[in-house]
């Protein structure tokens, strides 16, 4: 299921952030602590450079701890990077996190400091900033794409946000990613497929926390197949329709939420050493791809050039 979900906002929010990324001091990214890696946005690495960078691992009530621990210390090997992680509920945590921005500029002491903010769709982004400003600044919500527009918020002391769109990129090359992003909320639920996740959710949790699926869903035994665990489960919570057939979609969607809940307990979806082995295999797919492209276009050109030349040869016979 690949994702392919980039409003014009979000283009717009790409070239704002470009252009507004040399007065900026610090970039502060709001990660999902249960998602790190494919909730970092290629795009802001790309645009970023150099610039001392804040990773804020959000949600971590919902992340498993030592995961999250394990994500913080593989941020920190970057020389530039800084890496902290917050819940919504713990107001003084986050309150931290000005004072962590403004010792990773020692040379901006006694200064304005200006901090750009950003992160993809329904990470937290909002909540934090409220919570830095003291007051209801920025719009929230449980659906991706609340805010639409930059905005300026001075939080005091000299320390001035700029909020960006939450920004997803144009395409999400890692499949995985594709999936985990869409089994978190970060995708709108017309961009994705409740079944298809579904599936990609049985998957992971048969396989990485076996024991809470059974417990979650009384189930005696862990079907061996993603279509049987689904099937199981909508057995288990009603949604039979016609012929006493499971409904996928219905028990698809109950999988999916309580995921997102923290119905199924303290998840992280993917660890720093599976995502080395999956940046190689999503690096060698978009080679393979560009390079059946180009056969295919050499392919084509020669049929071109082919025809052109039979063409030439019935014009000089005639």
């Amino acid at each position: 299921m690949p994702i392919q979900w980039f409003p014009g906002h979000m283009h717009q929010a790409r070239q704002e952030m470009q252009a507004i990324l040399p007065k900026v001091d610090l970039v502060i990214e709001v990660l999902d602590a249960r998602i790190p890696y494919s909730s970092e946005n290629p795009l802001l690495a790309e645009l970023r450079g150099q610039k001392p960078c804040l990773k804020v691992l959000a949600k971590s009530d919902l992340a498993d701890e030592s995961m999250t621990n394990d994500w913080l210390n593989y941020f920190e090997q970057t020389a530039e990077v800084r890496a902290h992680s917050v819940t919504t509920e713990d107001v003084p945590t986050i309150r931290k996190l000005k004072q962590i921005a403004t010792r990773m500029l020692p040379h901006r002491r006694g200064n304005k400091i200006n901090a750009m903010i950003v992160g993809i769709p329904n990470v937290g982004k909002s909540t934090i900033i409220n919570v830095l400003a003291g007051r209801k600044i920025a719009k929230t919500g449980n659906t991706p794409a609340v805010t639409k527009q930059q905005q300026r918020v001075t939080i005091g002391d000299g320390f001035a946000l700029l909020d960006t769109p939450g920004m997803l990129w144009p395409n999400v090359h890692n499949v995985n990613s594709g999936y985990r992003l869409a089994l978190l909320g970060s995708v709108k639920e017309t961009a994705m497929d409740y079944g298809e996740v579904g599936f990609f959710a049985a998957k992971f949790m048969s396989a990485q926390y076996p024991d809470r699926l059974a417990d979650r869903y009384n189930l005696e035994s862990i079907p061996e197949t993603e279509l049987a665990i689904i099937e199981a489960i909508g057995r288990k919570r009603g949604c039979l329709g016609k012929m006493n057939l499971v409904d996928l979609d219905r028990a698809s969607r109950i999988l999916v939420t309580e995921v997102r809940s923290g119905g199924l307990g303290l998840l992280t979806l993917e660890t720093p050493e599976m995502m080395e082995v999956e940046k190689e295999q999503t690096a060698a797919a978009i080679l393979a791809k560009a390079e059946a492209t180009k056969a295919k276009d050499a392919l084509r050109k020669k049929r071109f050039r082919d025809k052109q030349r039979a063409q030439r040869k019935s014009r000089e016979m005639d």
